[in-house]
């Protein structure tokens, strides 16, 4: 409700455990007015890289369940970068997608759905968006590009732009004392890869932290004293998530 009376058109709702598809139908029923979406991120929890869970949200009533990332806590790459000592979820091995990944793929272009790459490392980002696009997928998304672990440079970023991918700037909280910084860093990259490419979100939620709609304000502030004019912000906060979510 608090997203819909702020003015905010739709919401994706993600849990990196569990399907959100469910969720999403029972929360349009009870908040009219609002666009709604679920999600599956393939984490340990759901069996990673599992076709079967994906074939499972496409079937939830409603057909909200709309995203699939790749693994994201539990990705090899957010692991191996966390130098944690733990399972993990792999979505290649020597530079060659896993054949489950490919056909996660294919029901993502079979069911219309987006892709996007979780906490892939930048060039496994790569090697999905092109199988992606080999595919047919038409909508895909590089997650949180330039947080960590993702940390994708300014020439991956342009390789994405190019095969059809938007780029995530999550603003996250900006409480803290870099966020200025940050979000300097976002409008360079931002920049670099063109507005017309990029999509902004709160990926907020958590405990602790501001609630989503008022941290999604607070990056668009934020970017607008960067110089963005209200016709690029448009484009990324609100043009560009309607076309990843095939919204008119």
């Amino acid at each position: 409700m608090l997203a819909r009376d702020r003015g905010m058109r739709g919401i994706v709702l993600k849990n990196h455990y569990t399907s959100t598809a469910g969720m999403a139908y029972l929360v349009r029923r009870q908040v009219p007015g609002i666009e709604v979406f679920g999600g599956l991120a393939l984490n340990l929890t759901i069996g990673g890289i599992n076709p079967a869970a994906v074939e499972h949200m496409t079937r939830v009533s409603g057909g909200w369940g709309r995203i699939v990332w790749m693994p994201t806590f539990d990705a090899e790459h957010q692991v191996r970068f966390s130098q944690e000592d733990r399972p993990f979820v792999s979505v290649a091995r020597d530079g060659v997608l896993l054949p489950e990944v490919q056909a996660v793929i294919a029901l993502i272009a079979q069911h219309g759905l987006v892709l996007a790459t979780g906490h892939s490392s930048p060039e496994e980002a790569l090697l999905l968006l092109r199988e992606a696009r080999r595919q047919g997928v038409e909508q895909m998304v590089v997650t949180h590009a330039v947080f960590q672990p993702v940390l994708m440079d300014v020439a991956g970023m342009q390789e994405a732009a190019r095969l059809g991918a938007f780029l995530e700037f999550a603003g996250g909280t900006l409480l803290g004392a870099d966020a200025e910084d940050r979000v300097r860093r976002f409008a360079t990259a931002i920049r670099a890869v063109g507005p017309e490419a990029v999509i902004l979100s709160s990926d907020l939620g958590q405990e602790g932290n501001p609630l989503p709609p008022d941290g999604f304000s607070a990056l668009l502030d934020l970017l607008r004293g960067q110089g963005f004019s209200d016709q690029e912000l448009d484009l990324m906060s609100t043009q560009n998530p309607a076309r990843l979510l095939g919204l008119p």
